[in-house]
């Protein structure tokens, strides 16, 4: 029963940890508006655009134990249009989220039989950003690299914010876990037992398709498709399963993350500061978080605001003294050149704020580490980490990149939200 990887290093800071965690339970499984197998999928999406193994692995399970169809895991193609039409916004919010427009809102909300409500929506930027920022901590910290991709399925069918033990959770969220911790083995088993025999009971099944055709056409064997694709076909979870196991059995994930994407040349490119007219500076003066940004999300997506402000606040507030004084800063000051640095690679900018500090705060090699996780973490490596600020204690550096987190989910929520707020003006 250890701890999995992003759990052990965010709990070298408590606080920020438990913050993190309630965010994360609310996201992925207390009432909102999206089912919770739509969730899981959402989020799989967003982590195969950077290639994160670790967050598609430990999705893709909690996927199927959401009662998921195990279909829509061979890719976009098996999942219903409404889903699908997702994947534009989620690869420009990955990438180059200062593309997103009110269009794109538009596109996603116009009347029709796949459209999305304003509170799906909310909750669905909401997802791909949480998820996006998180894989750039998963490479940052080395997680995707230790865990060889595998997520957290050395813990079963568990999502990382069921398995943690500690002061850092409520004593009911703990009760309810422990009691699921003790489950998700059990589960694990279940599931290779019901893909073994499913697998045996199908093995013939193409020979008696041909011999039954006209039968089962008469009978109507298809279930009905909801406005998510949802199916009621129990044999349909070998498909599912069969990408989780490998010859021996043992659960490891999907191989394929390609599937989960299109247009994988699309990338981070470097933002056009000097292009005025195709690209417009953001100017937090005009539309910030604090302002704008938290009374929207909270009221289309009920009490999400107050948990994201909570998180941004606890990631601001955290000690860094040490590593400040070693740059010869105060603690605000050093931790804001990196956020400011952080926003600005996305094109965000702040009036009051002297561009300057950036390079007088942050050495060439700290910003080439800070501007890989944040911008292409998929390119990040184990030596990266190991190799900047050899000087800084591990806490340090897991510190620095809860910053890169928080400012590039914070950065993806201020264009999407006011692309939305756009649309409804």
């Amino acid at each position: 029963g250890r701890l999995e990887a992003v759990t052990q290093q965010m709990g070298y800071h408590p606080q920020y940890l438990d913050s993190f965690l309630k965010t994360q339970h609310y996201l992925m499984h207390m009432d909102g508006p999206l089912p919770f197998d739509c969730r899981h999928y959402i989020a799989i999406m967003a982590a195969a655009r950077h290639q994160c193994r670790y967050l598609v692995n430990l999705h893709v399970l909690q996927f199927l134990r959401a009662g998921g169809d195990p279909q829509w895991l061979r890719g976009l193609e098996f999942i219903p249009p409404k889903l699908r039409n997702l994947n534009e916004i989620n690869k420009i919010l990955a990438h180059r989220p200062w593309l997103i427009t009110k269009e794109h809102i538009e596109k996603l909300l116009k009347i029709s039989e796949w459209s999305w409500s304003l509170a799906e929506l909310v909750h669905a930027v909401v997802l791909l950003a949480h998820c996006h920022a998180l894989a750039s901590f998963v490479f940052g910290c080395g997680c995707e690299q230790d865990e060889g991709g595998r997520g957290s399925l050395s813990l079963g069918t568990q999502c990382f914010c069921e398995a943690t033990a500690g002061n850092s959770c409520s004593q009911e969220l703990l009760r309810i876990n422990r009691k699921r911790s003790l489950d998700s083995c059990m589960e694990l088993d279940s599931l290779r037992e019901r893909m073994q025999r499913i697998h045996v009971e199908t093995e013939g099944r193409e020979e008696m398709r041909l011999l039954q055709q006209d039968r089962e056409e008469g009978e109507g064997q298809g279930a009905e498709v909801g406005m998510w694709g949802g199916t009621e076909h129990l044999s349909d979870l070998s498909a599912g399963l069969s990408l989780l196991a490998d010859p021996d059995g043992e659960v490891t994930g999907a191989t394929n993350l390609a599937c989960y994407m299109q247009d994988p040349d699309f990338g981070y490119q470097d933002f056009a500061r000097r292009d005025e007219d195709q690209t417009q500076v953001f100017r937090v003066q005009d539309y910030s978080w604090e302002d704008h940004g938290f009374s929207l999300v909270n009221r289309l997506y009920s009490d999400i605001g107050h948990l994201l402000d909570e998180k941004f606040r606890m990631v601001d507030g955290l000690q860094s003294s040490a590593m400040a004084k070693r740059q010869g800063c105060e603690p605000s000051v050093f931790k804001r050149g990196i956020w400011n640095y952080i926003h600005c690679m996305f094109g965000i900018r702040y009036d009051d704020y002297d561009y300057a500090e950036v390079n007088q705060l942050l050495e060439r090699m700290l910003k080439v580490y800070i501007k890989t996780v944040t911008c292409y973490p998929e390119k990040t490596n184990s030596e990266m980490f190991d190799r900047f600020w050899k000087q800084f204690k591990h806490s340090e550096k897991v510190h620095v990149n809860l910053l890169i987190l928080e400012a590039r989910m914070q950065a993806e929520l201020l264009y999407a939200l006011q692309a939305i707020t756009q649309y409804m003006i």
